[in-house]
């Protein structure tokens, strides 16, 4: 009778040490579905806050540089074009009379080739010599410069020249005007 106890012991411990030797099952796979955001910034313009473009005498020109402009478009879109334009107001002294007064008409613009740019896409100066300046108008906007095509982000820089034709009647003073760029 002893053997038959022994023996029922030895089979459960041998059955025991099986089911310890067994490797663990493998645990099923899951998955996590993850997002993220681009996010979705600004298109702007930002030029210098004051210039002093010289002096000259009546009936002549006044050439100074304006400063850099820069714009900055971080929309991130799928079409990252732009167009950044630009307009004058008459410069004036004084009372503001006529001889007091040069019209926007009278400034020439130029842009000049792209100082820096980043981005895909084709960067475009609107004027990219001297010999392609234009007319500033108080009303309707000059091409300053354009960006077409390309995705994402990009930026660019400028130093647009300003050409100030002096009429031949303008009286001495320090005449103010405001040349305003826009980007859309």
């Amino acid at each position: 009778m002893r053997t038959a106890k022994i023996w029922p012991t030895v089979a459960a411990t041998a059955a025991m040490v099986g089911l310890l030797a067994t490797p663990a099952a493998a645990a099923p796979t899951d998955d996590t579905d993850s997002t993220f955001e681009v996010l979705v910034g600004t298109l702007d313009v930002v030029t210098p806050a004051t210039a002093d473009l010289g002096s000259g005498a009546p009936g002549g020109t006044i050439t100074s540089a304006l400063g850099t402009v820069s714009v900055s478009d971080t929309r991130a879109a799928a079409d990252a074009s732009w167009t950044a334009s630009v307009t004058a107001t008459d410069f004036q002294t004084g009372g503001g009379t006529p001889e007091e007064t040069v019209l926007a008409s009278e400034i020439d613009y130029w842009s000049g080739p792209a100082l820096t740019t980043t981005g895909t896409g084709t960067f475009t100066p609107g004027q990219p010599t001297a010999g392609d300046a234009e007319a500033l108008d108080s009303t309707t906007p000059l091409d300053a410069f354009t960006h077409t095509g390309g995705t994402g982000s990009n930026t660019a820089t400028w130093n647009p020249t300003l050409v100030v034709n002096v009429p031949l009647d303008s009286i001495a003073g320090e005449y103010t005007g405001t040349v305003t760029h826009s980007v859309a």
